[in-house]
């Protein structure tokens, strides 16, 4: 059987995948990759999500890939603009040739003695399966699962008459114009499509069990509009991403340091959207401090304005069951629906499900401390993407991404072949994702750990991580050696 090499083998072909290989060909012309992506299409979860008024909750400059300008007009932009620019950037730099749709990548197994990994995808369209072998393994899968949504069991949902769908996985079919319908849930997908949704339907509800933060913030970024028409483009997205940056960090910081204050001026910004009479303390006032979870975006105020305008309500009450025609609620209300849409959330899974051998042994991510925030102690030669959740995915892609350049340079220039972070003397571990939300609290156990310090922490910190990541040492924490070396005692923890 053919087995195809390659000098790095990334896994995905989404927004991190994408911006991964335009690094690495910018940094290594000569040196040989390849993208394998399960799906068919470029975008990742841009080219997934479908539902109807689908866009970033992170501003485009952000976003966006710090080496090609975002020129669209607006800064938060709708999921096919996103999807578009994926694609443009992929065809642009050449990357898109790389990429062998079809190939979901389903194990890894790492030989020390060899100094490479044997990758084993499955072809989706024939059950084939392909053999890669590569020197890198550079995993960009993001950290939810494709394939399925999270989904609870209501009950009575096999009653309803209507149609219920998940937001992941949004029929084509589906029309819901002069339809009744009711959104369940209050993250960053159900504040997206209620005002979507209410511009055609007959009414829609968002149904929450407890309220989230929801913030409007200007679809249009005036300062960027003003220094696009006096500087060249590169010089303009450079100085407005930069400055999208220190007001993100700053009110991160302020809503740790001074939880009560935030919470009240992120009341008073919803109180001024919604008439004097509305009862906000119980719809719009979370139990929760400000970034425990998330912030909730809404472009110019687009979910209020349907609030206002009647064509959406928002109802806080738990569900008791399902009826033939809706939802009856705990206290006794009953909600009318044609369409219920499920915007429960989504499922973790850490690195793709790619199931990990090094030398023979299984690696169980859990039980491993991530390095830096992008590799696994005892694994060695992989990297993977993981992005913020104070702040825009694609600035901490943007930094792995370059980190790996750095690493591979030095690799190159010391002789060495294998580089494996060490695990660090602590039991001071603490899950990788420090949100609160209901996604990351129900899977957060099988996602890999981090330490109390760096390079075993990862800092919610954007200027403290570039300094680090661009300028910082490559060896703390990582020992480098050549084929055949053995790896040490002290290595990834294995199940």
């Amino acid at each position: 059987m053919a087995v195809d090499h390659v000098d790095v083998l990334i896994v995905g072909a989404g927004l991190s995948g994408i911006g991964a290989a335009c690094h690495l060909r910018r940094a290594f012309p000569a040196r040989t990759m390849a993208i394998l992506e399960g799906r068919d299409a470029i975008g990742g979860t841009w080219d997934l999500f479908r539902y109807p008024g689908v866009r970033s909750d992170s501003d485009m400059f952000t976003l966006g890939y710090s080496f090609r300008p975002w020129a669209a007009p607006k800064a938060i932009a709708d999921g096919a603009s996103i999807r578009r620019y994926v694609r443009e950037t992929a065809e642009e730099y050449g990357v898109d040739a790389l990429i062998r749709f079809r190939h979901r990548v389903v194990a890894a197994e790492w030989s020390s003695a060899d100094a490479r990994w044997t990758v084993r995808a499955q072809r989706t369209d024939t059950a084939e399966t392909v053999t890669f072998t590569c020197g890198f393994l550079y995993v960009c899968t993001g950290y939810y699962r494709y394939d399925e949504g999270w989904s609870p069991r209501f009950p009575g949902a096999d009653r309803f008459a209507g149609r219920i769908v998940h937001p992941q996985h949004w029929p084509d079919d589906l029309d819901h114009t002069g339809r009744r319908v009711v959104v369940i849930g209050s993250g960053a997908t159900a504040v997206t499509l209620v005002p979507a949704l209410a511009d055609r339907a007959a009414h829609v509800t968002m149904l929450q069990r407890s309220p989230g933060y929801v913030v409007s913030l200007p679809s249009r970024d005036r300062l960027a509009d003003a220094l696009r028409r006096r500087l060249p483009a590169h010089l303009a997205h450079t100085l407005v991403r930069g400055k999208n940056v220190l007001v993100t960090m700053a009110m991160f910081q302020f809503s740790r340091r001074a939880p009560r204050l935030a919470r009240s001026l992120l009341r008073r910004g919803v109180r001024r959207q919604l008439p004097a009479d509305y009862d906000v303390d119980r719809h719009f006032s979370p139990r929760y401090d400000p970034w425990d979870q998330r912030l909730c975006v809404v472009p110019d105020g687009d979910l209020f304005a349907a609030v206002r305008q009647g064509r959406a309500e928002v109802v806080t009450d738990t569900v008791e069951t399902f009826t033939e025609t809706g939802i009856r609620l705990t206290s006794g209300r009953d909600l009318p629906a044609d369409v219920i849409v499920t915007a429960t959330g989504l499922n973790l899974l850490a690195l793709g499900g790619i199931e990990l051998t090094v030398d023979g042994d299984r690696v169980d991510p859990a039980r491993t401390v991530a390095y830096k925030g992008m590799m696994l102690s005892g694994v060695p030669n992989l990297a993977m993407t993981l992005g913020y959740t104070n702040a825009s995915w694609t600035l901490r892609a943007d930094l792995v991404a370059g980190y790996v350049c750095r690493l591979l340079r030095h690799l190159d220039r010391h002789g060495h072949q294998i580089c494996t972070p060490l695990a660090p003397d602590t039991d001071r571990l603490a899950p990788i994702i420090d949100l609160r939300a209901g996604y990351v609290l129900r899977s957060v156990d099988a996602l890999p750990k981090q330490g109390p310090t760096a390079p075993w922490r990862l800092r919610q910190n954007y200027p403290r991580d570039a300094l680090t990541m661009r300028h910082g040492p490559v060896d703390d924490g990582v020992r480098f050696s050549r084929a055949a070396s053995p790896l040490p005692a002290n290595g990834a923890s294995r199940a």
